[in-house]
């Protein structure tokens, strides 16, 4: 059974958790299923935003579920629990779509790292934030030491992972974690979408891809990926090819 839906709603297309009973944590079959619906929605250009929810209003993720990497060998743990949720989050983080996590509830170690990933965050007043991973013998591995510490300040981090404080809604609010705190933010979410989608899809996807650039998330790529962009609508890339195509030597215009 799924437990990671991709709902699609005209140009808005929602990812929902869905492990209430475990409080949204994380096992090895919703990774694999957040990749495969991040592979697909990245191919669907009619999609102008994507809305990251989860079920239940206790938690909108506990992070990693222990049972799923408790047993694993050093080796394996290293090399495929953290680096397979390492790449599928940056996947999440890298997509050319904007993205909101719709925090209804708390959002720990590996859940917090999953909102981190996203664009914008939206929660309610109850919830909070934590990396406790420490409590367990285990280190933040999906982010949390580094995608974190773009979004927060240097002792906010410190307090979470090394002192396993929370971090409250109206705290997250202060420090620009999250962009709005609301009783309903699935509505608010929604109503962000909205706006998105009648908005430029290419100037937003640009504006993304230069943001990332400037602050540090895959800029070697989001760098390239701008360049590509630019120089495929070129008259020397059409000549190019034309060129190529009947194996003769081009004649750049230089537009």
């Amino acid at each position: 059974m799924s437990t990671v839906h991709l709902i699609l709603r005209g140009p808005v297309a929602e990812l929902r958790l869905d492990n209430p009973a475990k409080l949204n944590a994380l096992t090895v079959g919703m990774l694999a299923e957040l990749a495969a619906h991040l592979d697909l929605i990245e191919r669907r250009p009619e999609l102008a935003c994507v809305l990251l929810t989860a079920e239940g209003e206790r938690a909108f993720c506990t992070g990693a579920d222990i049972t799923a990497w408790a047993d694993l060998p050093p080796a394996d743990f290293a090399r495929h629990w953290v680096r397979d949720g390492h790449r599928i989050f940056d996947r999440l983080a890298r997509l050319a779509k904007p993205t909101i996590a719709v925090l209804t509830g708390h959002a720990f170690g590996g859940g917090l790292e999953l909102a981190a990933s996203c664009d914008i965050r939206v929660m309610v007043p109850h919830a909070s934030l934590a990396l406790p991973e420490a409590g367990v013998g285990i280190v933040p591995g999906w982010s949390g030491t580094q995608r974190l510490m773009r979004l927060l300040p240097e002792p906010v981090v410190k307090e979470m992972a090394l002192f396993g404080r929370r971090l409250s809604a109206d705290r997250a609010l202060a420090l620009g974690f999250v962009a709005e705190v609301a009783e309903d933010p699935r509505a608010l979410a929604e109503s962000i979408a909205a706006r998105v989608a009648e908005t430029s899809p290419r100037a937003v996807e640009v504006a993304k891809f230069m943001i990332h650039a400037g602050c540090g998330e895959d800029p070697a790529a989001m760098i390239e990926a701008l360049g590509s962009g630019m120089i495929a609508a070129s008259a020397d890339r059409a000549e190019g090819v034309a060129a190529f195509r009947a194996k003769r030597k081009p004649e750049f215009p230089g537009k």
